[in-house]
């Protein structure tokens, strides 16, 4: 098979930092918000994670592409992120669910990216100077000092609200459950449930796999816009809302925490990532930029009410400052790396929250007890 050679290109931090390397994906200059990601294998998941709105994402794992990609391990209908970084990007996969490479796959959802670059350099660069942006190009002329001026005037993840560009515009219902072999099943999936309760999940950009693992812990689930209002959700006469994972700075989302603040009052309520975010913020606390976040699938979280340790999956750049949140509210689950919180639980309300992702996709399943204990909740309430 004929393969087209692939073009140089250059990848530009926001320090001063000017490395080159070999194009891969589409022909075009992107910027975004640099972060690393850890995970070992999941690179489809994550490519497809609204989250990634707004950055760039350097994967540590050094040979990228190897099984190639395939319509079934999607988390949304595109490629939300700015820019790929890797090592080496594999041209031919090998796997019996591959679909194709991950180079056409970039080229298709007009997403660029730079392979032979040295990703450990790059990492440890973020690790001690924090989050930069990062221009990835294919021009190999220009004077640095241009490229990294470029860079330096380019907008933060913070001037823009990217949840209202990765939110569905119409509500739907979703039915689909766990139908992959691959997927993992909620503990108490296998039970049949003699009523299945209904619940609304707000997408601030949900991930697939989230909305499949309400539906498979027994769950109606109806999804509706990021801006929908509380009044909206109300009138569903819902059982329990679900707030989601998402992109950018939550401290921006204003109308989000507004239609919170009312729903926790009247229904229960569970939110993970984005969603413990915009929580966070209903019950009085700050979220604050992390140095460089939380990118991965193995870091370690403990159950405060219990001391076990969880293995879990995460992609966040913010998170909740404790030291702001009331005596009503009790820190359930805090990251034993570097002690921020990663849980909540309201002590009167029918209201918690995670900051990871329990639904494993890509990640451990360590934490999926915790959508069998949202409909816990509001059975104990029904």
């Amino acid at each position: 098979m004929n393969r087209v050679p692939r073009k140089p290109a250059r990848l530009v931090l926001e320090d001063g930092t000017v490395l080159t390397g070999r194009s891969i994906g589409a022909s075009r200059d992107s910027i975004g918000e640099l972060v690393f990601n850890t995970s070992i294998t999941g690179y489809q998941e994550i490519l497809t994670d609204p989250s990634y709105r707004g950055q760039t994402v350097l994967l540590t794992q050094p040979h990228i592409g190897n099984y190639g990609v395939n319509g079934e391990d999607e988390e949304s209908s595109r490629l939300w992120l700015s820019g790929l970084i890797v090592r080496e990007a594999c041209e031919r996969a090998s796997s019996f669910r591959s679909g194709g490479e991950l180079s056409a796959y970039l080229i298709q959802h007009d997403v660029p990216g730079i392979e032979r670059v040295d990703t450990r350099q790059i990492t440890r660069r973020v690790r001690s100077g924090g989050s930069m942006r990062v221009l990835i190009t294919e021009d190999v002329t220009s004077p640095d000092a241009e490229l990294v001026a470029r860079v330096r005037n380019a907008p933060s993840v913070s001037d823009e609200d990217h949840v209202l560009a990765v939110s569905t515009k119409t509500a739907f219902d979703w039915v689909k459950g766990h139908e992959s072999p691959f997927a993992a099943s909620s503990p108490g999936a296998a039970r049949a449930p003699s009523r299945r309760p209904r619940i609304v999940a707000y997408d601030f950009g949900a991930k697939r796999n989230i909305l499949r693992s309400l539906v498979a812990s027994g769950f109606e689930v109806a999804v509706v816009p990021a801006a929908t209002p509380a009044a909206a959700v109300l009138e569903r006469k819902p059982d329990g809302v679900f707030l989601s994972n998402g992109p950018g700075d939550p401290a921006i989302l204003h109308y989000a925490v507004a239609a919170a603040r009312e729903l926790v009052r009247k229904v229960p309520v569970f939110g993970i990532c984005l969603g413990h975010q915009i929580l966070g913020q209903v019950f009085g606390a700050t979220t604050f930029k992390m140095k460089f976040g939380h990118h991965g699938g193995n870091q370690p979280v403990m159950d405060l009410t219990t001391e076990k340790v969880e293995i879990t999956a995460q992609n966040h750049s913010f998170a909740v400052d404790p030291a702001q949140l009331p005596d009503a509210v009790e820190v359930t689950h805090v990251n034993l790396n570097d002690k921020t919180v990663e849980g909540i639980r309201h002590k009167d309300l029918p209201v918690f929250s995670v900051q990871y992702h329990p639904e494993a996709a890509p990640g451990p399943h360590d934490s999926l007890y915790l959508f069998d204990r949202f409909r816990a909740l509001i059975g104990e309430l029904a």
